[in-house]
């Protein structure tokens, strides 16, 4: 397949990308620093682009097969609004060019549920305090991109992994429709999940949460690495 990805130069769409030409696909990969992207592939396309820019994301939609978006910005404060921007332009591009296929990856923040092995200050104090304060505005805008995607007829599908940390390799992950209950989720699981979506009908204009059961790290090992490292 014809695929675009945007956000390409994270974490997660590195591996997302490196994923799809194994498997291989064709791969735009949309970034706005096209110089440090890492990886190099005679099916690769490299494009420097925001998806804050109508024409450049039009342009890049065009003649694709599949658009996947593994967009992500800190959180903070302020306002946040490239979610909802960022796939509205897509989303008007893929109309445009008649592109179906729609994979975008949400956050399980965006609808906050205790897990079962998430203990009291998890559950009753961590949880909230990220998704109500911290992250409020960021999850804030990842609702209103959600909204904009499930009001149209594309061919959608919304992932929402749980906390993201690194792992070298895909394990035996989990897919589940609505909420997942785990607190982690592998980025390079996220990125097999996504890209098995291609090949899968059964998620089609569906929610669906994926986890990483295998190797997890502890609660501490987790702030320390990634909560931590953000900042």
């Amino acid at each position: 397949m014809r695929i675009t990805v945007f956000g390409a130069n994270g974490p997660t769409g590195r591996l997302l990308t490196g994923q799809a030409l194994a498997a291989g696909h064709e791969v735009v990969a949309v970034t706005r620093q096209p110089d440090s992207f890492p990886l190099h592939h005679d099916r690769l396309e490299i494009v420097g682009a925001d998806v804050l820019d109508p024409g450049a994301v039009d342009a890049v939609v065009a003649g694709r097969d599949a658009v996947l978006s593994t967009l992500g910005v800190p959180a903070g404060k302020e306002p946040i609004s490239t979610y909802s921007r960022g796939v509205a332009h897509i989303v008007a591009a893929m109309e445009r060019h008649r592109v179906r296929r729609l994979a975008v990856v949400s956050s399980s923040g965006v609808d906050p549920q205790p897990y079962s092995d998430g203990g009291f200050l998890f559950n009753r104090v961590l949880l909230p305090y990220v998704t109500r304060v911290v992250g409020k505005t960021l999850y804030d805008d990842m609702r209103r991109m959600e909204s904009l995607i499930q009001a149209t007829d594309l061919d959608w599908t919304i992932v929402r992994p749980s906390g993201l940390y690194h792992l070298p390799s895909v394990t035996d992950y989990t897919v589940v429709e609505g909420h997942a209950d785990g607190r982690f989720t592998a980025r390079a699981d996220l990125a097999a999940s996504m890209l098995a979506l291609l090949d899968d009908d059964r998620y089609i204009r569906t929610t669906i949460g994926v986890i990483t059961t295998a190797d997890n790290p502890t609660l501490l090992e987790w702030i320390r690495g990634e909560a931590l490292a953000k900042s």
